[in-house]
C-alpha cells in the first residue's frame, strides 16, 4: 500500500490512513465488545443520580411544590432555571447537524451523531421541568389544544406554558426524526454484520429495507437535506420562544427585545460546551482519537469563542440600555445583580462565560485536552448561573420593597437538578453502548479529505455510495 501524505492546504479529518472497511470495523466493533470498566462506573454513578432525582420528584409530587424554596415573589424557583438550561444544551446538536451540514462543513461528520443524540436527551430533561412545575403532572395533557369534553374550557394561547409545549414538542419531533434518518444507513450496516437473530431483527426493522443502491442513497440525501432545512429555523425559533417567557412580561430586567438573539447565542454557546465535554470523554474511553481529532476540538473551541463574544455583547448591551434608558427600576435591577445579595452568582456567570472562553484564543490551550475539558466544564457552570441570575434576581427584588424576599433552593430542588443530569448521562451512556457513536456513512465520505496521492498508481476518491452499507 502506497504511503499517503497530507495536503499542505487541508487538514486530514480522519487520521490513521483508514480504509472504508476500517471505519466500519472500528465503529461497529465498539458495539460488539464488552463495555469497559469506565462505562460501568459511569453508568452506576448516572443511575444513582437518576434514582435520587426520581425520589425527589416523587416526594414533591406527593407533598406539593411547596417543598421548593418558593416565596411571595420567586414563584418559578430552581426548576425553570433548569428548564432553560437544558433547552440551551440541546441547541448545539441541531446546529452541528443541520446548519453545518447546509454550509458543507465536513469536520462535523465525526461529532454530529453524538450531538444529535445529546439534543434529544437534553430536550427530554427540559420537558420534565414544566410538567413537574404544574404540580399536577397527570393533567399535563390539558395544555394540548385538542377537541375535548371540558365545555368552554380551552388552552390559553397567551400562556408561556402553552408556548413552551409547542416549542419543545416540535423541536423534539424534528430532532428525533433527523437523528433517526441519519442512523438508517448505519443500522443497515449493523444488520448485515451481526450474527445475533435478535439484533438482526431489530436492525432490519429500523433500517427500513435499506439496500445501499444509488436510488436509495439519492432519496436518502434528498430527505436529509429537507430535514436539515426544516431543522435550521428551529435553532432560532425554539429558544426565541423560551425567551418570550420572560420578554413579554413587565418585570424589570426581563422585558427587553435583546432576549431572543441573546438566548439563542447563549444556547449555542452552552450546547457546544456540553458537546465538547461529552466528546472528550467518549474520545478517550472509546479510543476514538483517530476520528475525533484535535482539528475537531479546535473547530468547536473557535465556535465557542465566537458565541462567547455574542453573549458578552449582550451582557454589555443590557447594562448600557438599563443605564441609558433613565428607567430607575431597570437601573436598580442591573446594579442589584452586580452588587446585591446575588452578586456572587452574577460574577460567577461573568467569569465563566466571558473570561474563561478567552483562553481558547491560545492554540496551545485548544490542543491541551485537559485544559479544554476544565474550561468547557466551567462554561457549563456559568451558563447555568446565567439563567439563575436572570430569573431569581428580577423576581426577588420587584417593584414593591415590602414583597422582597431572599430565595434559596431546598435540598429537593438540588436533588431534582442532580437527577436530571443522571437521566441525561444514563441515556447518553446507553446510546454509546447500543448505537454507533460516529456516523459510519458520513465519515466514509470525508475519509480522503486532506490526503494527496504520492504515486501515479494511487487514486484518492470518494466512496461509491453502495459501499457504505457493506
Amino acid at each position: 500500500m502506497a504511503h499517503v501524505a497530507c495536503s499542505p492546504l487541508r487538514k486530514q479529518l480522519i487520521l490513521g490512513n483508514k480504509s472504508y472497511a476500517d471505519v466500519t470495523h472500528d465503529v461497529a466493533d465498539l458495539l460488539d465488545q464488552k463495555p469497559s470498566a469506565l462505562w460501568y462506573v459511569g453508568m452506576f454513578i448516572s443511575v444513582a443520580m437518576l434514582a435520587l432525582g426520581v425520589w425527589a420528584t416523587t416526594y414533591q409530587l406527593m407533598t406539593g411544590i411547596g417543598t421548593w424554596g418558593l416565596n411571595n415573589t420567586v414563584g418559578w424557583a430552581f426548576d425553570i432555571t433548569n428548564f432553560v438550561f437544558w433547552i440551551g444544551i440541546g441547541h448545539a446538536g441541531t446546529l452541528i447537524s443541520a446548519i453545518l451540514f447546509l454550509f458543507k462543513q465536513k469536520w462535523r461528520t465525526s461529532v454530529n451523531r453524538s450531538a444529535e443524540a445529546m439534543t434529544i436527551f437534553a430536550v427530554i430533561c427540559a420537558g420534565l421541568f414544566p410538567i413537574i412545575h404544574m404540580g399536577r403532572p397527570w393533567l399535563a395533557f390539558w395544555v394540548i389544544p385538542y377537541p375535548n369534553l371540558r365545555g368552554p374550557l380551552w388552552v390559553n394561547f397567551r400562556s408561556p406554558l402553552v408556548w413552551d409545549m409547542f416549542a419543545i414538542s416540535t423541536y423534539f419531533i424534528i430532532s428525533l426524526t433527523f437523528w433517526y434518518v441519519g442512523l438508517i444507513p448505519d443500522l443497515a450496516t449493523l444488520r448485515d454484520r451481526t450474527t445475533s437473530k435478535i439484533k438482526k431483527a431489530f436492525y432490519s426493522f429500523f433500517s427500513l429495507g435499506w439496500n445501499g443502491s444509488n436510488r436509495t442513497w439519492s432519496r436518502y440525501e434528498t430527505v436529509y437535506m429537507l430535514l436539515a432545512g426544516l431543522a435550521t429555523p428551529l435553532v432560532v425559533s425554539v429558544h426565541t420562544i423560551v425567551s418570550w417567557d420572560f420578554a413579554t412580561s413587565v418585570i424589570p430586567g426581563w422585558h427587553t427585545t435583546i432576549f431572543p438573539p441573546y438566548f439563542v447565542a447563549g444556547a449555542v454557546f452552552s450546547g457546544f460546551a456540553m458537546v465538547l465535554t461529552l466528546m472528550l470523554i467518549a474520545r478517550k474511553v472509546m479510543k476514538l482519537e483517530e476520528y475525533i481529532t484535535l482539528h475537531h476540538i479546535e473547530s468547536m473551541c473557535k465556535i465557542i469563542i465566537a458565541t462567547a463574544g455574542m453573549v458578552g455583547l449582550a451582557y454589555i448591551t443590557e447594562f448600557f440600555v438599563a443605564l441609558y434608558s433613565g428607567n430607575e427600576f431597570e437601573r436598580f435591577t442591573f446594579i442589584n445583580r452586580a452588587l446585591g445579595p446575588y452578586a456572587w452568582a452574577y460574577w460567577t456567570m461573568v467569569t465563566c462565560n466571558l473570561v474563561v472562553p478567552q483562553f481558547f484564543w491560545s492554540k496551545k490551550i485548544r490542543q491541551n485536552l485537559t485544559a479544554v475539558f476544565v474550561l468547557v466544564a466551567l462554561i457549563n457552570v456559568g451558563m447555568w448561573f446565567e439563567r439563575f441570575v436572570i430569573i431569581v434576581t428580577s423576581l426577588s427584588r420587584d417593584y414593591l420593597p415590602s414583597s422582597w424576599a431572599h430565595y434559596s433552593p431546598t435540598c429537593i430542588e438540588v436533588a431534582t437538578l442532580i437527577g436530571s443530569f443522571g437521566l441525561f448521562f444514563t441515556l447518553f451512556l446507553l446510546f454509546v453502548r447500543y448505537l454507533p457513536v460516529i456516523s459510519i456513512g458520513e465519515v466514509k465520505g470525508v475519509l480522503k479529505y486532506g490526503r494527496v496521492a504520492t504515486s501515479p498508481t494511487e487514486t484518492i476518491h470518494t466512496p461509491v455510495r453502495k459501499e457504505v452499507a457493506v
